[in-house]
């Protein structure tokens, strides 16, 4: 089966809204098995809509519509698909009861443009749209069908799981299972160690990329929920044998919950000590449900009297080395070890910009420095991120390496392109 995308709306055009339906329902289409061959976005021209239509319904088997499904006058797209498809309007009366109890429960006026959206289709079918005042609409001709959606993302997601997705696994006579793995490091140096994987078509695989890190998105096909899922599992395994320690958990939202969760396993507490990232390590921790449990001190120590004060870091260490080096943030994770009385602690400083360059130590310079109390065990990083310019990506990418190394900790990994040393590691071996 073959799908298009139309999105209609003129605010769409004019850049006011961000088009995150077009996203969602190629993923949507994909997992389903359905290759998407355009995408199109489209003012509220009825003209132009039914060229579009018209050109779209000779190509291809499904076109799937979100937005214009309103009750001002430029809301089209049903009345416009209709007349495509050969199909009529009518009033229903049932819907209109629905729309006046749906303004009546959110303590609105209902008014009477409103009757534009109980107008549903009389060979087609409506879709229910338990969620807001516009259903949608199924239209099916010469083998091609329609499906109308309303443009506001919360409600198109909502009619899409409970209605059109359902329908469209049965037409395609299989079941489909799709689980996602998350893998430290860029798209493309990810993708050049695995492409070999991606050509499969039964299993699919495809990556998206995120800051400091990508999502490998496996679909299988098969006549069982079971058969699709062990042939998830068997690719992923794959995946991870090629990609190692990097790909570090499947199905979870980000890095902060495998953390979390590896730290509840093994019973382990962690602390911060934050300087350059301002907090930003701890409150991705503090956002997963049960840190309380593994997380108690969070230090975050911009001056450098904070450092002194909170952390015990010695003043002279600052002046002879700089805030930002190796020394600080070794001094830093052990301070926050001796404070929190923690397993794990890891210690930030860095230059997120846009100013204070320092020579030798360019934007983006940071320092992550991670200590181990059960073994002694400590690691030192310098990372180079001024190529990434934005202050908030190379604070996002240093709380990512952060996160990174308390994963490894806690699991004994080594730390990759780091500097081991103890508490007896003499401070100019760590001036890195």
């Amino acid at each position: 089966m073959t799908a298009e995308i139309i999105c209609v709306g003129t605010e769409l055009l004019l850049g006011d809204i961000v088009n995150t339906n077009a996203q969602f329902l190629s993923r949507e289409l994909a997992e389903l098995g359905i290759s998407v061959l355009h995408q199109h976005v489209i003012g509220d021209n009825p003209g132009r809509l039914r060229d579009l239509v018209k050109e779209a319904k000779s190509r291809s088997d499904l076109l799937v519509f979100s937005g214009g499904l309103g009750p001002t006058e430029d809301d089209l797209t049903k009345e416009t698909v209709a007349s495509c498809y050969g199909d009529t309007l009518a009033f229903d009366a049932e819907e209109w009861d629905k729309i006046v109890a749906y303004f009546t429960r959110t303590g609105r006026t209902v008014t009477p443009n409103n009757r534009k959206q109980a107008m549903v289709p009389t060979k087609g079918h409506k879709l229910p749209n338990a969620h807001g005042t516009a259903p949608g609409a199924w239209f099916e001709d010469d083998g091609c069908i329609a499906v109308l959606m309303p443009g506001v993302p919360r409600e198109m997601k909502a009619m899409w799981a409970e209605d059109i997705r359902p329908v469209l696994l049965q037409r395609q006579n299989c079941t489909i299972h799709s689980k996602t793995l998350r893998v430290l490091g860029g798209e493309s140096s990810i993708a050049s160690k695995v492409s070999p994987l991606f050509a499969s078509e039964n299993p699919t695989a495809a990556i998206y990329c995120k800051i400091g890190e990508s999502e490998i998105r496996v679909t299988a096909r098969a006549a069982t929920e079971a058969e699709a899922e062990t042939a998830c599992d068997a690719r992923i395994a794959e995946f991870r044998k090629i990609l190692g320690p990097n790909a570090y958990d499947v199905d979870v939202p980000g890095l902060e919950y495998t953390v979390v969760h590896l730290l509840q396993q093994k019973g382990l507490h962690a602390a911060t000590a934050e300087s350059c990232t301002g907090g930003l390590v701890a409150e991705k921790i503090t956002n997963v449900p049960g840190s309380s449990e593994v997380f108690g001190y969070g230090f975050v120590t911009y001056a450098e009297a904070a450092k002194a004060k909170l952390l015990g870091v010695d003043p002279t260490l600052i002046e002879q080395y700089n805030v930002v080096s190796g020394p600080v943030a070794v001094a830093m994770a052990y301070g926050a070890l001796q404070a929190s009385g923690a397993d794990l602690a890891v210690g930030i400083t860095g230059i997120a910009g846009p100013g204070g360059a320092l020579p030798g130590k360019p934007v983006g310079t940071v320092y992550l420095a991670g200590a181990d109390a059960r073994s002694g065990k400590a690691w030192l990083m310098r990372l180079e991120l001024g190529g990434y310019a934005e202050r908030s990506i190379i604070r996002t990418r240093a709380a990512l390496y952060a996160l990174d190394m308390l994963r490894r900790m806690a699991l004994g990994l080594d730390v990759p392109d780091s500097v081991r040393f103890t508490p007896e590691t003499a401070d100019r071996n760590l001036d890195i």
